[in-house]
Order: structure tokens, then C-alpha cells, then sequence
């Protein structure tokens, strides 16, 4: 078995963690979150410090007229330890000083915020799975080669759709515009490349409409800024509410004060996926306290815990890691800063200014909001955010408590490196001089987002001779049997081993010493990759029988998505076992694909 389960099993146990604070004996905190001061600057404190130079960051910033002013606010364990205004609300038509009760166009921090926590709602009460196809819900969606496409996929921006279509398109009305979108092609084939894209969430939009029988906008509304009482985040803002926006640019003849600004929501009446949505710093942090609170705040509940933790939980996607939503290690990260753990923590960003980063490691949350395209449109916060990320982390001072039986902060430094990632770091050297056969499918990637298949076909000294498709197939994509093939990148033959057979055979081992297996698992008895798992390590323990040497079986480990810490459901009773459920196993079993293949060779006796 080669990776590091260790690390994310030890991962999983962080919400039971328990720290010391070395700060509230220092400072005064509100008791709650609706009733907030707007500094804390006593003498000596590290907020004071934090105080002194995010002051000092900010003044140079707006000098630079990086942008005209700003909101920045801090929740760290559920009290708010930093909430300053600075600057500008805005410079034109008059100077106006900003203030704690500016409404903001949050621009892109729509996706997390109002399309991605929708969808996730509804994922929970069953109406829809993220696995599914768009086009099994919106089926003009399937033309010119979309009808692949996953919901997962828009939300990872894997889906192959470009970044944005013309502005032209939305100018005849939003069914004309949603038609247009519809027959647009994917520019490369779906999970293949991370492309950050409006459009993606355009469409998640629409979907949730069509699945919920209500406009995105009241969906939102009523099943999240309602139940937490976020009286001020809102789509198209009206009254005295709009009159207390930022304003960003100017339009037809006006000032923007409350009407969206990005052009192709503007377009389709305000409300999109992708942006439209409006709230105050205020707002964002019972939000902010919402997901960190495992779904609820103040008892409120919006989501499950196990909701937010699939919502925000990594996924590689190529080049970096993405969340639903919300964006974890990418070219877009820069507003997490230097500090902030990477891989663990999340944010997003939002094109007029906006910013909001949360890292459930230490209970914090940073939103930064600013209307930086005011007044002409020039200002430029990318390496503000990513400064005032890295102030805040720094003056996270907690210290972990290393009693009983909780491992100590520190423990998770080291990132978690899969076997893939730990076999490439070891320069193949496991496999040198071996004759290797790979089951694998699309989930088979390094950190980086490197296909396995390419690793291995590319590795000095390891000759990779045939690949072995599970379920779905080598691409992920197959609803019914899979058939044999060919890999057109490389040329290997792909044998199914859910067709007409389910074990690799005397054939397609021909030639064959190692099999190397990477498959993500999905932390449950049914799946039928264990399977698969299992009947290698069957055949190679019988292989001394028909063969001249013993097959070799390499696992590539990989983290169980769904925690190492808790185990649930009934066993398997004995007799019972089929190939969706291979072994005797509670239906959540708590353990990798590493750990379940020992279990079975020993429990089986199987002799691999």
C-alpha cells in the first residue's frame, strides 16, 4: 500500500479538537454577532497589532487608489475580533466616507454563497445528485456534445465550457440567452481541464429553478437568508436598503447603486448563478459562522454537517483543488494569502472587490469587501486581499491543547500525499523494472491533476502493458456495461472488468507481473470498486497456480472522503456478499482502499 493515510485519518478528527486561547482574557468580545463594535484596539492584544498594520496597508492602498475604501471583518470562534471601515464608499458624484452598513455587489461570491449552498439543499433532500448529467434535467442543455456534462462538473469548473460567451448573446432576453448557452460546445472534453467559468454557473442557475419550481433568488432567499435572518442580502436590493450600496460604475447616463455589475447578469434582470447577489459584512459573517458551525448558527439550520462538509471538502480538478463553489488551491487562490493552510481552508472571490476566506482549522473567517471598480473601473485588489489574508492569519495566536488524547495542531502541516503522489515522489522506484497492468478510471489523478495512466506510461523503467476499467469505465462516463477498448493517447488496450467478465483473466494478464490499482472509494460498502479491489488480490493469490510467478498487487492510497472516525450501519450479513458488497463491512466502514485491501486479503485468507 503506498500513501498516507495516517494523515487524513488524523485530518478527519479535527473538529474535536480543542484549544486554548491565549486572547480573551485580553480583549472585550460582543456576546453575539448582532451586536458588534467597530474596533478592538486595546493596548498589547495581537488584534491591536493586527489593527495598526491592516491600517497602515489600507491607507497605502487607497493612496495608490487601489480602490476607493473597504470593509474588512474577522470571526474567529464565533466572536467577531475585527470589523473596521476604510475609505471611500464613494469618490463620484461626491465623496461619501464608507461605513459598517454598506451593502456590497459581492459579483462572484454568488457561486458559493447563493448557487452552490442552494444546490447542496437540494442535493440533501434528494431532488438531485451532483453525479447526475445536466442534460437528465434541462435537455436542450445535451446539444454539440454537452450531454456528458455533470452537475460536479459545472461546479468544479471541469465541465469544458468556455469562461464566458460574448455579452451579445444576453441582449435579446433571457430565453434567448439561455438558448445560446445551450448551443454552445464544450472547447474540451469534460474533466479534462479547469476552466473558471461564468457560464458554468449560469446553468447550475437554471437548474436549480427547474428543479426547485422557484427562481433562484427566492429559492435563496427563503431556505438560507431567511432561516439566518440575513435581512440584507439580497438579488436586485430595492428602498433604503439599495440607497446604502457601493456604487461601481457608470451606466446609461447613472451611477450603479444597487443594479448588478457584471453585464450579463445585468442582462438577464439581476438574478444569475453566477453573480447578482448583494449583502453587508454583517451579513456575511452569520454566513461565514453558518458553514463553520457544521450547517446551523444559533440553532438555525441550513445544512447537515455532512452537506457542508461535501460541499467544501478538496477535489483535484487539473492544476489545482476546487470545492463545490468554492475555490481551495488554484490560480485563484491569492486571496488566501501565505498563511492559511492550503488544501484545508476555502474561499472565493468576486470581480467588483470582494472576498471571503474561511479556514476551519483554526474557526476563522476574513471578508474583505470593496467596490474596487469604482469610480472608472482601474482599481486592482488582488495583492491587497492576498496581503490583508496574510495579516489576519498571523494574528491567529491560539495555542493547541496537547492533552488527552487530541494531536496537536502542528500534526497537519504536512499535506496529504496520495499514492500516486508518494510513488512519483519515490521516482517510481517501487515499480522499477516491473511489467505493470493499471486499473484505474478518471478519479486515478496525482495533485497536480496528472492522470495516473499518463504517470506510469511516462515513468523511466516501468513498463505499463495494459490498463483494466472498473464500473463506468476508464473515463467515468459509461451508464451500462463497458466494453473493451483501446486508449487513444497511448495506445494500451483497456480491458472492462464490469462486462463480460469481472476479473482480470490468464489473457489479458499475459505478459503482466504487477497490478497496480487507483481508484478513489466512496467511503461506503456498495460501491463496486472494492469490489473490483478484491477480486484482484482473489486473483492474484491464486495466480502461483497457472502462472510462472506470483502477481504482485500495488495499491495506491487514497483518503476516504467521508472521514476515518466514524462508523455506521448495519454489517453485511454473512452469505449475503454479491459484487456490491464484497465483504462482511458496516455501510460505512471508515477505511481506505489501502486499509480495506489488507483487511481483505488477511480476513480472506487470500494469499495476495
Amino acid at each position: 500500500m503506498v500513501g498516507q493515510p495516517g494523515l487524513w485519518r488524523l485530518a478527519a478528527l479535527r473538529q474535536y479538537f480543542i484549544f486554548s486561547c491565549c486572547l480573551l482574557p485580553f480583549l472585550s468580545f460582543p456576546s453575539s454577532l448582532s451586536a458588534w463594535q467597530s474596533e478592538y484596539s486595546v493596548p498589547g492584544t495581537p488584534y491591536s497589532v493586527l489593527r495598526s498594520r491592516l491600517d497602515e496597508v489600507m491607507q497605502q492602498a487607497i493612496a495608490r487608489h487601489e480602490l476607493p475604501g473597504a470593509i474588512i471583518l474577522v470571526v474567529h470562534r464565533g466572536q467577531i475580533v475585527f470589523r473596521h471601515a476604510y475609505g471611500f464608499r464613494s469618490r463620484q458624484p461626491k465623496e461619501t466616507p464608507m461605513t459598517l452598513d454598506t451593502l456590497f455587489d459581492l459579483a462572484s461570491l454568488t457561486k458559493p454563497i447563493a448557487t452552490a449552498t442552494s444546490l447542496m439543499i437540494l442535493v440533501e433532500r434528494g431532488k438531485v445528485q451532483v453525479g447526475d448529467r445536466v442534460a437528465a434535467y434541462l435537455p436542450a442543455f445535451a446539444q454539440n456534445g454537452k450531454e456528458k456534462i455533470t452537475i460536479e462538473q459545472l461546479l468544479l469548473h471541469t465541465s469544458g465550457l468556455l469562461a464566458d460567451n460574448p455579452v451579445a448573446d444576453y441582449r435579446d432576453g433571457r430565453v434567448r440567452a439561455l438558448e445560446r448557452i445551450y448551443q454552445l460546445a464544450p472547447s474540451a472534453p469534460p474533466g479534462t481541464r479547469f476552466t473558471y467559468s461564468d457560464v458554468n454557473y449560469i446553468v447550475l442557475g437554471e437548474l436549480i429553478e427547474r428543479l426547485a419550481g422557484t427562481p433562484l433568488d427566492q429559492f435563496a432567499r427563503r431556505n438560507i437568508f431567511e432561516p439566518l435572518g440575513l435581512t440584507e442580502t439580497c438579488f436586485r436590493p430595492s428602498g433604503k436598503l439599495a440607497e446604502r450600496a457601493a456604487p461601481t460604475q457608470e451606466h446609461d447616463g447613472h451611477w450603479m447603486i444597487g443594479e448588478v455589475h457584471d453585464p450579463r447578469s445585468y442582462l438577464l434582470g439581476g438574478v444569475a448563478g453566477h453573480a447578482g447577489l448583494f449583502s453587508t459584512a454583517d451579513n456575511l459573517a452569520i454566513y461565514a459562522q453558518m458553514i463553520l458551525g457544521g450547517g446551523a448558527y444559533k440553532g438555525r439550520r441550513v445544512l447537515s454537517p455532512l452537506a457542508v462538509r461535501t460541499m467544501t471538502a478538496p477535489r483535484p480538478v487539473p492544476g489545482g483543488l476546487r470545492a463545490y463553489g468554492w475555490d481551495v488551491h488554484t490560480s485563484f487562490s491569492s486571496n488566501r494569502g501565505e498563511l492559511f493552510p492550503k488544501g484545508e481552508s476555502f474561499g472565493h472571490t468576486g470581480f467588483t472587490g470582494t472576498s471571503i476566506w474561511i479556514d476551519p482549522r483554526s474557526d476563522t473567517a476574513l471578508i474583505f469587501l470593496s467596490n474596487r471598480v469604482h469610480p472608472g473601473g482601474k482599481g486592482d485588489v488582488k495583492r491587497l486581499r492576498g496581503q490583508v489574508a496574510t495579516l489576519v492569519a498571523a494574528s491567529i495566536v491560539d495555542a493547541p491543547r496537547r492533552s488527552g488524547h487530541h494531536p496537536p495542531l502542528t500534526t497537519y502541516h504536512s499535506p496529504t500525499l496520495t499514492g500516486i503522489d508518494v510513488l512519483a515522489k519515490e521516482g517510481f522506484a517501487r515499480l522499477k523494472g516491473r511489467r505493470a497492468g493499471l486499473v484505474t478510471n478518471h478519479t486515478g489523478r496525482d495533485r497536480e491533476g496528472r492522470s495516473t495512466i499518463d504517470l506510469l506510461y511516462e515513468a523511466q523503467g516501468v513498463t505499463l502493458i495494459a490498463l483494466f476499467s472498473p464500473e463506468h469505465g476508464i473515463r467515468g462516463a459509461v451508464e451500462e456495461k463497458v466494453a473493451d477498448a483501446r486508449d487513444e493517447k497511448t495506445g494500451l488496450p483497456i480491458y472492462s472488468l464490469y462486462g463480460t467478465r469481472r476479473k482480470p483473466t490468464p489473457e489479458t494478464l499475459k505478459g503482466i507481473d504487477t497490478l497496480v490499482y487507483d481508484i478513489q472509494d466512496a467511503g461506503c460498502r456498495f460501491y463496486t470498486y472494492i469490489s473490483t479491489l478484491g477480486y484482484l488480490l482473489e486473483v492474484a493469490g491464486q495466480s502461483r497456480g497457472w502462472m510462472t510467478h506470483s502477481l504482485r498487487v500495488v495499491v495506491l492510497d487514497r483518503p476516504n472522503p467521508i472521514g476515518g472516525v466514524a462508523v455506521e450501519g448495519p454489517m453485511l450479513d454473512s452469505g449475503r456478499e454479491s459484487f456490491v458488497a464484497f465483504h462482511a463491512l458496516p455501510v460505512r466502514h471508515g477505511l481506505t482502499v489501502g486499509e480495506l485491501a489488507r483487511l481483505f486479503n488477511a480476513e480472506r485468507k487470500l494469499g495476495a
